[in-house]
């Protein structure tokens, strides 16, 4: 069973938001309890976000009204501005280090990971992301050839093409392999 929280600050990916949270609540409609909040959070003060495209979302909750705390993981979208603008929130750093610090999971797609690279969170640290995008993450084990990769409590995922299965390596990460691969069947990816 997983609580997570999704953040959202302007300029985010909506893909990468919309397809992390689609899958994970695909997964508690197929396992009840896996993950029974999936809590899409605006660091801003207002709930609507407008993200990279110009697309507008109603977060359920904003940052002043959550305990990170209850929440067993935090994921980090892409998008620029909206990774610059995460980087932002002192009080979204604080609690994205503290969390991965009491080894619970951080997830970070696209640009993302350089957040986690700039808290000196993934040193020797196998960690994928966006072409080009791999500022602070010098002392990272970087393969951005990868769609995602989980180390340890450390979920990283390369681009909106990858999506779907940085979705998946959450799941993975909080229900068995088996359930993941139940549930990845229902995607019907095409190779």
């Amino acid at each position: 069973m997983a609580k997570v929280a999704i953040f959202l600050a302007t300029g985010f990916e909506e893909t990468e938001m919309i397809a992390t949270a689609d899958v994970l609540r695909r997964a508690e409609a197929l396992f009840k309890g896996s993950f029974p909040v999936v809590d899409l959070v605006s660091i801003n003060d207002k709930k609507t976000v407008e993200g990279a495209h110009k697309l507008s979302i109603n977060a359920d909750k904003t940052i002043q009204e959550i305990n990170f705390d209850e929440y067993d993981c935090l994921v980090l979208p892409g998008g620029q501005p909206g990774v610059d603008n995460l980087m932002l929130s002192e009080t979204l750093m604080s609690a994205v280090e503290k969390h991965a610090k009491a080894n619970k999971v951080v997830a970070a797609i696209c640009a993302a990971p350089q957040i986690l690279g700039k808290l000196g969170l993934v040193d020797k640290v196998e960690v994928t992301h966006y072409p080009g995008c791999d500022k602070y993450l010098d002392n990272a084990v970087k393969k951005p050839h990868m769609s995602a990769i989980a180390d340890g409590n450390i979920i990283t995922g390369s681009s909106i093409g990858g999506a779907l299965q940085f979705g998946l390596q959450i799941v993975d990460q909080f229900t068995t392999t088996e359930q993941m691969l139940a549930l990845h069947e229902t995607l019907v990816f095409n190779y």
